[in-house]
């Protein structure tokens, strides 16, 4: 969403969901609460999607990007814990799994020899950012997303949450889940002291016209440490990813923002140098066909790996009302977990499960999210914590460069 960092008190004092000290707040009054999901991308479609298969029947999602029905992105990796989740909003797999493989090839160039060439199975399937997102927003019913909708504070009013946007509108709700990304304007309003920190390097991004013959999986390349190559084949060509370790200002040279402040670098905004050091770090380490091919994208991309500290809690009391934190904006990890639309799409179900008893059998609501909390919390935590540990050990991100 691409909002800058600035210190912000949260509206209420935070509650924090812990076994034996559990604020006292009364449970929603109304069986069916107003829901306000903050984020359109995938994490806040599904949720939605599932809030409304399960009855609810005042859900509203906020999109702060005008344009987010135009935009592309990359590959994607969906456990088959997500994909049960998509089965049961009646999202067809062939409508969004265009190849159906499920194998991911390494080749190393260093290292022990048995370990230069493996072939693994990965316990799920491979689809793009672009076909899932539109497959979601497909079957949302009109009107329930509204684009260009930014929130710019929320606070506690008449024992309920209120939204306040950047266009001067105030929305109530009785549940804010925030499913806003990586630059969450709900994490900066409920736990403010977690703040993003560039870990040393960037994921080079790009969709090329045409597909390498023998390219029929997944691949990651490792040529050297400091170096991993990532691609796949999608519809119409192939998706890569160059992870190179950078300097923040290095990043703000290439890219014309901070790496805090500039959290996706799009193909305008990619610099002539950028481009030029890729072609060069494709040239130097990669075999001349995959040299080639990144040569020839013309489309390309940049995001700062980003890192940040584990999350303690996921749900916090707004007045009567409650707020929580899903997906990225919860506990955005580094893309070599493949954990990220995971984890958003893991907990959107489990939000609902523990909705649906509040609202079918009279659940105590804070009960309820604190048995939410602790079947999702500890697999955000690990995944945050994974991804520098599977950096340092491929070389990336040794330079950290925190401004």
């Amino acid at each position: 969403m691409g909002h800058h960092e600035h210190d912000h008190h949260p509206p209420m004092p935070p509650g924090t969901l812990v076994a034996g000290h559990l604020p006292a707040i009364p449970a929603l009054v109304r069986r069916r609460p107003r829901i306000a999901v903050v984020g359109g991308s995938l994490t806040g479609p599904v949720l939605a999607l599932l809030l409304i298969q399960a009855g609810f029947d005042q859900v509203a999602v906020y999109e702060a990007n005008p344009d987010l029905p135009t935009a592309t992105g990359g590959v994607l990796s969906l456990e088959h814990t997500a994909l049960d989740v998509l089965d049961r909003l009646d999202i067809a797999q062939h409508e969004y799994v265009k190849d159906g493989f499920e194998t991911i090839t390494q080749i190393r160039g260093y290292g022990p020899h048995d370990q230069r060439h493996r072939r693994r199975t990965y316990p799920g399937r491979f689809t793009t950012w672009t076909l899932l997102h539109h497959a979601l927003a497909a079957r949302l019913p009109t009107g329930v997303v509204q684009h260009g909708r930014r929130i710019a504070d929320m606070t506690a009013e008449r024992g309920r949450p209120m939204l306040h946007f950047t266009d001067g509108g105030r929305e109530p709700a009785d549940l804010v889940a925030y499913c806003d990304g990586r630059t969450s304007v709900g994490r900066r309003l409920l736990d403010p002291a977690r703040r993003l920190h560039y870990a040393g390097y960037i994921a080079h991004r790009g969709t090329a016209s045409t597909r390498p013959d023998d390219l029929d999986d997944f691949q990651r390349w490792e040529p050297c440490p400091g170096v991993q190559f990532n691609l796949a084949p999608v519809p119409g060509g192939a998706d890569w990813i160059f992870f190179l370790n950078a300097t923040a200002q290095q990043y703000t040279d290439w890219f014309g923002a901070p790496p805090r402040q500039r959290v996706y670098a799009t193909t305008a905004q990619v610099s002539p140098a950028a481009r030029d050091h890729v072609d060069a770090q494709a040239a130097a380490h990669l075999p001349a066909h995959l040299a080639d091919l990144v040569h020839a994208t013309s489309g390309r991309a940049a995001l700062p790996v980003l890192d940040i500290a584990p999350p303690t809690r996921m749900a916090w009391p707004v007045g009567d009302g409650h707020a929580c934190l899903l997906g990225d904006a919860l506990a955005p990890p580094r893309a070599h977990t493949a954990r990220g639309a995971v984890n958003g799409i893991e907990q959107a179900d489990g939000l609902v499960t523990a909705l649906r008893q509040h609202t079918r059998h009279g659940a105590d609501l804070t009960g309820a999210l604190l048995g939410w909390r602790r079947r999702h919390l500890l697999t955000a935590v690990a995944a945050v914590r994974q991804g520098p540990t599977i950096g340092a050990r491929l070389g990336l991100g040794t330079r950290i460069d925190r401004p």
